[in-house]
């Protein structure tokens, strides 16, 4: 599938965050969502992209943006790696099943490695896509790049 391009819509979803409730992006309405796609838990750069949007909540609700972290893994592995990393603020959600069907649907699933790229997508408050960035996978996205484009 053709990743998804800025001006395309991308609709409402529903996923099991790390602290096992649903997340419903259509109760979300109203705001922007930050869906920032890490490859793995457990793994050291996945760890610090989550733990920077987690630094900058506060600054993310002041722009009116709920930021989402995305992965493959399920429910209790997300929980478990939530609590090592004292996320408290940030849903981190499990694209498990199907598996990785967000990732795939944005056109942003790996399928040869079972995982998304690391990438961050904003929707607007709409759904609309207005910013997509896909990563090396070994590199740490700028959460400044992310901030800067919201502000403008």
């Amino acid at each position: 599938m053709a990743r998804i391009q800025v001006g395309e819509v991308f609709g409402d979803f529903i996923l099991k965050s790390h602290t096992e409730a649903a997340v419903d992006t259509a109760a979300l309405a109203g705001k922007k969502i930050l869906l920032s796609f890490h490859p793995l838990a457990w793994t050291d750069v996945c760890a610090r992209q989550m733990q920077s949007l987690e630094a900058q909540s506060a600054v993310f609700q002041s722009l009116n943006t709920v930021p989402l972290g995305l992965s493959v893994d399920a429910v209790p592995c997300k929980k478990a790696w939530a609590k090592s990393l004292g996320i408290e603020k940030v849903d981190l959600l499990a694209d498990f099943w199907p598996h990785g069907g967000i990732a795939a649907g944005l056109g942003l699933f790996i399928e040869k490695l079972g995982f998304s790229e690391r990438a961050n997508v904003i929707l607007d408050e709409k759904r609309q896509v207005v910013f997509v960035k896909v990563y090396p996978l070994r590199e740490l996205p700028d959460i400044n790049e992310v901030l800067d484009f919201l502000k403008k």
